[in-house]
């Protein structure tokens, strides 16, 4: 599933994914809003700094820095800076 937000303007925000071909509904610009890297000892950290956010971790597998990124991101989506 996929959340869209759609502002007065008629443009769309998401966090990307794959679930919705999101070129079917118009012009589509994707840009960063985090980083999800290992540190030198294997530890995984979501760094949201490009969103002027926090960086959140350390976590074991990637996976559960991933959603900690998502979720950070998706509920923060209507007020997250454009680019």
């Amino acid at each position: 599933m996929m959340d869209l937000l759609v502002d007065p303007s008629g443009q769309v925000r998401a966090v990307y994914g794959e679930d919705i071909n999101l070129a079917a509904i118009g012009k589509v610009r994707i840009t960063r809003a985090s980083h999800v890297e290992p540190d030198e000892t294997g530890r995984w950290w979501a760094d949201l700094s490009p969103v002027d956010g926090p960086v959140l971790g350390s976590f074991q597998f990637r996976r559960l820095a991933v959603e900690a990124e998502v979720t950070w991101l998706e509920s923060r989506l209507p007020s997250l800076t454009r680019p």
